[in-house]
């Protein structure tokens, strides 16, 4: 299963990598939402891992290009350290399919994967 990852913070990057691979996600990294767009554009992944404060072009804007230009069902978790309620709404009304507010619990991420990759 390939996972996506954006986000700019180099330390959270590397550790949701090291620990889904672990877990034997085939995993890519994007360090920004132009980084990320092209990725999304040129390659099929089974979910996405997505900031939403990215360096160019912002989580909900890659949100935004998923679902509405590139018309993609990819299941996206959002992993951030913003809990605003209006950011929380307008990702799920892009069709988000969680809102996870760091630091995460690297196992409960990985079951939340998991249940989403199973259906």
């Amino acid at each position: 299963m390939k996972i996506l990852i954006c986000e700019d913070n180099k330390l959270a990057m590397r550790a949701l990598s090291v620990f889904l691979g672990k877990e034997g996600f085939e995993i890519t990294n994007a360090i920004d939402g132009n980084e990320a767009m092209e990725l999304i554009d040129k390659n099929e992944y089974d979910l996405v891992l997505v900031d939403i404060h990215l360096p160019y072009h912002s989580g909900l804007e890659l949100i935004r290009h998923l679902r509405s230009e590139l018309n993609k069902k990819t299941p996206v978790i959002v992993v951030s350290a913003f809990s605003d309620q209006q950011i929380q709404r307008q990702a799920y009304e892009l069709g988000i399919n969680d809102y996870l507010v760091k630091p995460i619990d690297p196992t409960s991420l990985i079951d939340k994967i998991k249940t989403l990759l199973r259906n």
